[in-house]
Formats: C-alpha cells, structure tokens, sequence
C-alpha cells in the first residue's frame, strides 16, 4: 500500500534537491551498458525516461535513439521539418542539444524555439498540425516533432517524446522501431550514429527559429472562448509550476487582455520551490494536492487558479469554494460544457477516456447522445480522432485532456493543459458560479462517483506479472458486496490490451497495471456508493494483486 510521507505538502528541505552539476556530469562523462536492461532505451507510454545518475538518460542514449529518429524517418518517408521542444528539466537542454547534433549531421531541418524559449507540449503538437494542414493527401513534405521532458517527473529525470506527422504520441509500433533501432546502435558503441559539433549543428542550414510562443497563443481564441472570459471579467490565477509554459501565461495574458496574473515565473532546475509530493519526492504534479499547496493557499484571492506540469500538458484546477478538483471530477466538468457550447461539433463528434477515467463520463456521454471511445491508458490512442475531428474530447484521469477547436478542427492531437486550464475560465464565465458547485449539480444528476489510487513500489518482473494478468485469473464472482458483471483486460473501445486487469459491478470498479513510466504500479478504484465501499473495493484490489505479484 501506498504510504503519505511525513513532509508531503510541505516545502522541500535542501536535504532532498538534486545536485546539477553532479546530473549533467553523468550526462555528459557516463556510458550506459547496453547489457544491462536498466540501461537501455526503453520507450514507455510516452517515450524514453530515465535519470543521468542511474545510467538511464545520458548522452549515449540521446545519440542512439535520435539516430534511430533519422533512420525511422527515412523509412516512413517523412522529409519535412521536425519540431523541437524543450521543457525546463536539468536534463532538457543538453538532451537537445545532443539530438541536434545527430539531426542535423543527417540532414534533418530541425525547428529550434525563437530565443532558445522553453516549448510546451502542445505547443509542439500544434505546430506539426499547422504545418501539415492539405499535406497529409501527398504525404510530401509532412513534419514530425520531439519534445524533451520527463513529463511531471522528478528533477533528477530527463525525458525524450518522439510526436509522428499526426502531431500526438506515437503508438507502439513506432516507438518499438525506433527503440530496437536505438539499441543497436547503443550495442554497437555508435558506431554508425551521424554527429556533428553543436556550433556547427547550430550554423546549419537546416537548423531554423520558429516562434512557438506566437504561434500558439495567437490563435488559442479559436479553442476557447477567451472573448467570453474577458467580458465576463473572471479573475484568474496561474502557477505554472517552473514549467516549460513560463512565458506563454503574460503573453495570453496580453493578447486577449485577460485578469490573469501570474503567481510565479521562477525557473529553477532543482524546483525548490514546490512542496512534497504524497512520497516526499518533487514531482510538478497538477494534479497532486500535496504539489499544489502554492496555488491552493491562494485561492479566495481568484474565480479560478489553475497549474500546469513541467511540459504543460497536464493540468490541475483550484476554486475558491472547492479547492483544487479531483481530474475526473474536472474531466467531466469539460464534456458536459464542450458539448453544449459547441454547435460547430457535429451530431457524431464523440468522447475518449480511457478504462481508469471515471466511469461518470461514460453517463454524460449517454445523457448526450454521443459515441464513447474506451481506450487502454495512453494518450496516443486518441491522435487519429482528434486529428480527423471524429472525437471531439479526449482525456484520462491523470489530468491530461484535449479538445477540438471551436469550428470542429483539429488544434492540438496531443495533450494540452494550457488550453484545458483556460476552459475552466470560460465555463465560469458562463456559470458565473464557483466550478465545484457547478460539479455538485452534475454529480447530483447522474452519480456522485468517489475515486481513489493506490501507487507502491514494484520490480520489472514484477510489473510484467501484473500486466499479464487474464481475466480468466481473477476467480471472484463477487466485488465489494455486489456481483461482477464484466473483467476486462482489452479496451471495450478498441480491443488493444490495457496492459493489466479491470473488474467492474454495478457500484464501482478497480483496475490494477503496472506504470509506463515509473518502477510502480497503480490500483484505480471507484464507487458510486461512498468512501467506505471505495476503501472495500481497493481492499479487495490490493489482496488481487498481491496474489498475482506473489504468483
């Protein structure tokens, strides 16, 4: 079971801050053993991650895996530009700079932020679309991206997103060609990897400056109703926790003249600044009401706060009344608002979760007449609708959403918690009530669902004995009191395996798989009863998994 630390919420002692200099001295001076499976390249549910000081994220691997880009790129006949984004973690900047080395020895033109500007995820994702808009018929000239970021992970981590020409996560079948292509190249000391010095990385001609920043908030009117916000003079507050969208607050700020003040553009790689995590770690977790007690100390000064992780796309909202609301409780928030202030969206425009997203989504989604989209945990199964504009919203639990424009096209196929945060202005605006109030009446109408988590500590096996689990393992006929009506181990919306098992009754379920990014695993449960059958249900879902660790 997952245990609170002592100081969660608190402000980080020096104690527990990472040493820079000592992480980019491991970037730079150590070699991965390729022998070894901890040191190899290993590409999660959204990339690559790992940590200088444990061999898992250092030059090498930023070497191998951007010549492993290059050779995917030749392969899928992908010759347009490729756009380069840059989070705020230690470990970032070096990593790009490594990778254009290798991109630019192979040709690539390579898009670099206009004065070396931090680049937000969604920035990234909106770039692609933007330039590959009437070019995907030909498929000449399409451009792809890569983000460096870890995502809302600890300082000490680096992170390296590969975003294919639909401009959202790339899916398996890519990430695992460019993985075992990266490999090779780690097993062969590199040996066939293109390099050249970063000056002349830098002075190629393929090496070009786009302002993403411009680009971005320029046309975010045309997603949320930012007109709307400021007419109705709705006072808003952003944290964006040292995050890669530092700069673009003021500058949205500016441009629609919005009531928006920025609580803090502090930048710091050890993000001092912020308070424990539930595990005494830093995480930039918007979600995490631990990580947020900044914003939320502040929120009778605001009509609405919202944070941002480290590459901003994940966000986390605070009310004055409320405080800071649980992601599905504002996941579903936005459906029931998109879908009614949209009249552009066609009949047939639909919603995505995935299978541990509430399930009081799946009852708005009824309640409205609209398709719903079950997906395994992953944002990359969500790309294709939201690139063709078959899937309106997309969103999961741990507080990454994205959404169509207003006009029913496709803005961004990645998730964006710049524009989810903002949405939340705008349906306060035509609320003009407090957000948890405007949740209370909806839960009140359909099911007031209470959701818990369970994260602990587990080993490669045994992950990979908890994401093998069949359903024809779980023996149970009974859930919590109430009978089981299905166990899943492949999404109802696309049969692709989720990587783990789910148990569902009438009342409430739990899901038990192993993290994509972490050396964890996670319980999600969630009843329609109260927090004395929820504690049942993940009771019951620990005991589950504690047999199939032990088996």
């Amino acid at each position: 079971m997952s245990t609170l630390h002592e100081l969660a919420g608190h402000p980080a002692p020096a104690s527990v801050l990472v040493d820079v200099g000592r992480l980019l001295a491991a970037y730079a001076d150590d070699r991965p053993d390729p022998s070894v499976p901890a040191q190899r390249v290993a590409f999660g549910t959204s990339g690559h991650r790992g940590s200088s000081l444990d061999r898992s994220f250092n030059e090498w691997h930023m070497l191998a895996i951007a010549q492993g880009i290059c050779d995917h790129r030749r392969q899928a006949g992908i010759d347009g530009p490729l756009f380069l984004g840059v989070d705020t973690h230690a470990l970032s900047a070096p990593a790009a700079a490594t990778a254009l080395e290798v991109l630019a020895a192979n040709g690539v033109t390579v898009m670099l932020a206009e004065r070396d500007e931090f680049t937000p995820t969604p920035a990234v994702s909106h770039a692609i679309l933007v330039h590959n808009r009437g070019r995907a018929s030909s498929g000449q000239g399409l451009a792809d991206g890569i983000v460096m970021t870890p995502s809302h992970n600890p300082p000490r981590d680096g992170g390296f997103k590969y975003n294919p020409s639909h401009g959202g996560p790339a899916d398996e079948k890519v990430t695992g060609w460019i993985q075992a292509a990266a490999n090779r190249h780690l097993e062969t000391a590199l040996k066939d990897v293109k390099r050249l010095p970063t000056g002349r990385a830098l002075r190629a001609d393929t090496t070009r400056r786009h302002d993403y920043l411009q680009h971005y908030v320029g046309e975010l009117g045309q997603v949320v109703d930012l007109d709307t916000v400021r007419a109705a003079g709705v006072r808003m507050g952003v944290d964006p926790l040292g995050g890669a969208g530092v700069h673009y607050w003021r500058a949205i700020a500016e441009h629609y003249r919005l009531d928006l003040t920025v609580v803090s553009e502090e930048v710091d790689p050890t993000f001092r600044f912020m308070s424990l995590d539930w595990d005494g770690q830093i995480r930039m977790d918007p979600s995490s009401p631990y990580a947020m007690q900044r914003l939320v100390a502040l929120k009778s000064r605001f009509d609405i706060a919202f944070s941002c992780d480290t590459d901003h796309d994940r966000h986390g909202i605070v009310t004055p009344g409320a405080g800071l609301l649980p992601p599905n409780d504002y996941l579903s928030l936005m459906i029931e608002h998109l879908f009614r202030h949209r009249p552009a969206w066609g009949r047939e425009i639909g919603i995505a979760k995935t299978v541990v997203t509430t399930q009081l989504i799946e009852r708005i989604a009824a309640r409205l007449g609209r398709p719903l989209f079950d997906a395994p945990v992953g944002f990359k199964w969500f790309a294709d609708g939201l690139l063709k504009g078959s899937l309106g919203f997309a969103g999961e639990e741990s507080a990454g959403a994205s959404f169509l424009r207003r006009d029913g096209s496709a803005w961004s196929t990645d998730k964006d918690g710049i524009a989810a945060a903002l949405l939340s202005a705008e349906i306060t605006a035509t609320q003009g009530r407090d957000l948890g109030a405007v949740y209370d009446e909806l839960a009140g109408a359909l099911g007031r669902p209470v959701a818990g988590r369970i994260s602990a500590a587990a080993t490669v096996a045994q992950k990979r004995k908890l994401g093998a689990l069949s359903p024809q393992q779980i023996r149970s006929t009974e859930l919590a009191g109430d009978p089981v009506v299905q166990v899943l181990s492949q999404a109802p919306g696309n049969g692709a395996a989720i990587g783990g098992i789910k148990v569902v009754t009438a009342n409430g379920w739990f899901a038990a798989r192993p993290s994509g990014t972490e050396d964890i695993y996670k319980i999600y449960a969630e009843s329609f009863r109260d927090a004395a059958h929820l504690q049942r249900l993940l009771d019951e879902a620990q005991r589950v998994v504690d047999a199939a660790l032990a088996g």
